[in-house]
């Protein structure tokens, strides 16, 4: 299959550049991806969507703020640190800017030597594994130092980096926001709680394979960046008793989908307590084991996320869905509008 077939064209307005003041305030189109219906609501009308017992998987991972400027000890040149995968032994893999100024052994010092890293490997594509030193609890260093790592389309600087965090984040570890979850607030979930909806949590903190794009032609040569995910025995149980009773499970994100799917398709169509590492690639032609619904944002064109979801409804039905998205100037990607595929 072709990656050009998911290109589409993409008004460069259309891209959020900021979130809108009140998380709810979004849109949402709605999928039927049965016939290809489509009907725009507003994202309260999400509530209406779902039935009592019906169970609501969200993604509780925290995004770290793991944008680090530094200086490299031996020249003094700025230098530009992501934190992408934390390896053990406070050694972290990361995408470095300039990454040609980076060479195993380099030092970069950060915040006057608060904090300083090694290189200790060159990784592939602008990547390198650094080992952190430093004196007292190093996330309480980050949080002083460290700056929202918001996705490169965004060129406009976050005034509250609460915004690029879910209600519900708790799970620290993520290079970048399950975007689907900004959409909603307390009073949203406790509605949907009220109604009879079951919400469940899964992590799965979301890494390097965002910031990369498809680079190849076709999309079986493309390989995905493993990603960490856990899942509690609590969130198993409800989602393996959801499914057992005919109601039906709908993720949140991308990232959850991917984490049920990856749990599923290794234990027989059945969720379980389990941590691991996915790199699952979700495209066409991939048969769902899990989900009965998703929640997602707008993404980007020949991105992994719209080949996701167009193999949830059909690459047919994605592709007019977004064009009618464009025409009705819906807002895309991390702060922009909400889609529901049914």
């Amino acid at each position: 299959m072709n990656v050009e077939d998911f290109d589409f064209h993409l008004p460069e307005h259309l891209i959020a550049q900021t979130p809108l003041q009140d998380r709810t305030a979004s849109r949402l189109l709605v999928l039927d991806k049965e016939t290809g219906e489509t009907k725009h609501r507003q994202f309260p009308d999400f509530v209406n969507e779902l039935e009592a017992g019906d169970v609501l998987v969200l993604n509780n991972t925290r995004v770290l703020p793991a944008r680090l400027i530094g200086v490299k000890e031996e020249t003094g040149a700025a230098i530009e640190i992501l934190l992408l995968k934390e390896n053990g032994e406070d050694k972290w893999e990361t995408l470095v800017k300039p990454a040609k100024r980076i060479k195993e052994g380099n030092v970069v010092s950060f915040g006057n030597g608060l904090l300083n890293a090694e290189c200790t490997a060159v990784l592939p594509q602008g990547g390198r594994e650094f080992k952190f030193t430093y004196n007292g609890i190093f996330f309480e260093i980050l949080d002083q130092l460290g700056e929202m790592p918001l996705p490169p389309y965004i060129t406009e600087k976050l005034d509250d980096e609460e915004r690029y965090q879910t209600v519900f984040a708790k799970e620290r570890g993520s290079a970048a926001a399950p975007t689907a979850g900004l959409h909603f607030t307390e009073e949203v979930l406790q509605q949907l709680k009220e109604k009879g909806v079951k919400i469940a949590f899964i992590t799965l903190h979301v890494g390097l394979g965002t910031f990369r794009p498809v680079s190849v032609d076709t999309i079986e040569d493309h390989t995905m960046h493993a990603e960490y995910y856990s899942v509690t025995e609590v969130t198993a149980n409800t989602i393996n008793q959801a499914k057992a009773s005919g109601r039906k499970v709908i993720a949140v994100g991308t990232t959850s989908a991917r984490t049920l799917e990856t749990i599923a398709s290794e234990n027989d169509g059945k969720i379980i307590e389990a941590s691991g590492w996915t790199s699952i690639f979700i495209y066409p032609g991939y048969e769902f084991r899990i989900l009965d619904g998703l929640l997602t944002n707008f993404h980007l064109p020949k991105s992994t996320l719209l080949m996701l979801v167009s193999a949830f409804a059909s690459q047919e039905y994605i592709m007019d869905a977004y064009t009618s998205a464009v025409e009705n100037e819906y807002r895309f990607f991390s702060f922009g509008d909400a889609m529901f595929i049914k």
